[in-house]
Parts: structure tokens; C-alpha cells; sequence
């Protein structure tokens, strides 16, 4: 199943040591879900994850996020963005997840920020989903 990892449920994962977006990373690890990357989304993941107060929160060493991040990324399919789609959300800064979510062909973009990715004016052929309900909708 391909999905689309927000970046606030890679940070969640990162500074939590359970958790539903704990969970999403284990089984991204696990290959159970095929997470999607865009150069956008690479871009904000390394960003955020190094800014200070994340690291303050974050149980793992530099070296041992690193780790995390390589193994992570490992498993992520990249795919280029040929077409921009502006779907009018609310954060115009999330619209590159629906471009890649477009892209991909993701069936789901997990995220803590459903209520932003809702307010769309295009609608697509994937569901916005925060961790707790993608686990709860594949019975684990």
C-alpha cells in the first residue's frame, strides 16, 4: 500500500517511544506499507527533525536518529513531480503531500493535520488519515 508519511507523524515517531506514529514507522520498517518521498517532503523531514526544541524532545542521540532516518528513507519510493496540482488548502504549504500523494498513487497521507488536508477544492483519490485511524482501519 503505498501511503504518504506526513512530516508531523516522522517527528511524533521520533520523539515518542510508542505510540500510533511509533507504530507507522515500525511498519514501514517491516515493509508492510510502502512509504512515498518527494524531494519537498526529504527537504522537510531533514529540516524539522534537526531543528532544536525536536531535539530536545528526542530521546535518541543525533547518530541514532541518523540511523533511523537512513533505515527509513531506505524503504521510501521517490517519485518526481511532473505537475503541480493547487488544491486551495487551508496551509498552502502541505500542498506538495497532495502533489506527491497524486503522484504516487498513495492511497493515504497519514497526518495529525486532517482538518488542513480536508479543506480542499480538488478532491482526489486517496484519504487523509491520522495514524490512531490508519491502524485502527488495518485491525492493528
Amino acid at each position: 500500500m503505498n501511503v504518504v508519511i506526513d512530516t508531523n507523524i516522522w517527528i511524533s515517531a521520533l520523539i515518542s517511544q510508542d505510540g500510533a506514529s511509533r507504530e507507522i514507522i515500525r511498519l514501514v520498517l517491516l515493509g508492510k506499507i510502502s512509504p512515498q518521498i518527494s524531494s519537498a517532503l526529504f527537504l522537510e523531514y531533514e529540516a524539522v527533525m534537526k531543528r532544536e526544541p525536536i531535539q530536545k524532545q528526542c530521546f535518541l542521540k543525533v547518530p541514532e536518529q541518523e540511523e533511523l532516518f537512513q533505515a527509513f528513507l531506505s524503504t521510501c519510493i521517490y517519485n518526481e513531480i511532473f505537475y503541480l496540482w493547487r488544491p486551495n488548502l487551508k496551509d498552502v504549504d502541505d500542498d506538495f503531500l497532495v502533489e506527491l500523494a497524486v503522484a504516487s498513487n498513495s492511497e493515504v497521507i497519514i497526518t495529525e493535520n486532517i482538518k488542513d488536508l480536508k479543506s480542499n477544492e480538488l478532491h482526489f483519490d486517496f484519504e487523509a488519515l491520522t495514524a490512531k485511524e490508519f491502524l485502527q482501519r488495518r485491525g492493528l
